[in-house]
């Protein structure tokens, strides 16, 4: 097969004959292959091949009226065919669906009705999910294949995956996970005018080791609240989410109280990459490399006492001069050193929200060309298709997590009973 295929792109290329478009050679092929495909499968409809009668294995047609397969009844025979227009992944071909007498053929490989093959929509989904407008898609397939395609037309085979959307947002949840990751990034939306509105993002990983994104929530403008993140905490909830054992957020004021409101057992982790980034905010440049190494000395303590005494010496070295920064660490110290007490492997798993974050990098490139969204369906739409889309050579948001056993061993000794057999 491979050595034909080289051949033949080899034959065209010899007599100036494109790849794709509508003169091209794998528009061509692609013609044939779906025409050979309806004529078997009305092969197959009828019992018969094309010119073959009933009792006629030999295909040679008989004289005289119409055929009978039992007294007064005709066998059901061919009846012409009609042009139909069908859009590929290769470009737009043209196939002459066989009819039969009885009006009962129905066609699988280009069904009625069926104007679009699916590896065109799964192609165009693709392209929406890295981030292309409809305009963009349009132009890009215009290009690529020599067809036209209307924005009106992208947008239609974009609005396939509501419902999916509608399906996944309710869908039911676990009853236990032992880590909840939360974190919220900005969109701009437009709502007559165009503003900044908070998307809500949380990621769990589940007794399996697998993560996956429980939900997303379109705050209102006007940036992250805690009364928003309770909303979005209560839906987790009455979707199934029973009992979290350790959430790992960014510190936001109110949202470690809304976290303990709906989990009360649950364990507040501040995210550590976010509190150090806040730290910098109070130092002058020239002293952030040693205040974030001193930090470090601080946050990779063997144990949360001797973080402690560690924190002392910080406090004493940069208090004076950076009296915001130490009142920062101590107020956010009772969330800040919960992961102190396990082994690196849950450490690395549990003191930083980067999970999400990394989830979130590629929300931001696939909405990077687009400046804002004419509405919240369009952007959960691009958001949610972002999600599934696998990359190569990059990590996905979903997946197992590695050491998971590890892992599981650790969190289960200091959780007990609720990490057992629901």
């Amino acid at each position: 097969m491979s050595r034909l295929a080289e051949e033949l792109v080899e034959s065209a290329r010899g007599h100036g004959v494109q790849l794709t478009g509508n003169e091209g050679l794998l528009t061509a092929l692609t013609q044939k292959v779906l025409q050979s495909a309806l004529e078997a499968e009305m092969a197959d409809h009828l019992g018969r091949n094309r010119y073959e009668r009933t009792g006629d294995p030999a295909g040679q047609a008989g004289q005289g009226g119409p055929e009978m397969d039992r007294p007064g009844r005709a066998v059901n025979v061919r009846n012409g065919s009609y042009p139909k227009r069908v859009r590929t992944e290769v470009g737009e071909v043209t196939v002459q669906v066989p009819r039969d007498r009885e009006g009962s053929f129905e066609p699988a490989i280009v069904a009625k009705r069926q104007k679009r093959l699916s590896g065109f929509d799964e192609a165009v989904i693709s392209l929406y999910a890295k981030g292309m407008t409809t305009g963009d898609i349009a132009n890009h397939l215009a290009e690529v294949y020599d067809t036209e395609i209307s924005r009106g037309l992208v947008s239609r085979v974009t609005d396939a995956v509501t419902a999916d959307l509608q399906s996944w947002k309710t869908r039911p949840l676990e009853r236990v996970y032992p880590v909840v990751l939360i974190d919220a990034i900005h969109l701009k939306i437009r709502e007559g005018t165009v503003g900044n509105r908070p998307v809500y993002v949380a990621v769990g990983i589940n007794l399996d080791g697998f993560r996956d994104v429980l939900g997303m929530w379109i705050g209102p403008t006007g940036g992250e609240g805690a009364k928003q993140w309770m909303n979005m905490l209560s839906d987790l909830r009455n979707r199934g989410v029973a009992d979290v054992c350790i959430v790992c957020c960014d510190g936001l004021k109110g949202l470690p109280d809304a976290i303990r409101t709906t989990w009360p057992d649950a364990e507040v982790q501040t995210c550590v990459v976010h509190l150090i980034r806040n730290s910098l905010r109070y130092t002058q440049r020239r002293d952030w490399k040693q205040v974030a190494a001193d930090l470090k000395v601080v946050y990779t303590s063997p144990t949360p006492e001797a973080a402690v005494v560690e924190f002392d010496a910080f406090e004493e070295r940069w208090g004076i001069k950076y009296p915001a920064l130490i009142r920062l660490w101590r107020n956010s110290w009772e969330e800040f050193v919960p992961f102190l007490d396990y082994q690196p492997e849950v450490r690395k798993l549990i003191y930083t929200t980067n999970g999400i974050e990394s989830l979130n990098a590629r929300f931001r490139a696939a909405v990077r060309r687009r400046g804002s969204f004419p509405d919240v369906d369009a952007a959960m739409k691009v958001l949610f298709l972002t999600i599934y889309q696998r990359e190569k050579n990059r990590p996905n948001p979903t997946g197992r997590i590695n050491n998971w056993t590890t892992i599981l061993n650790e969190l289960t000794v200091a959780y007990g009973d609720r990490l057992g057999p629901n």
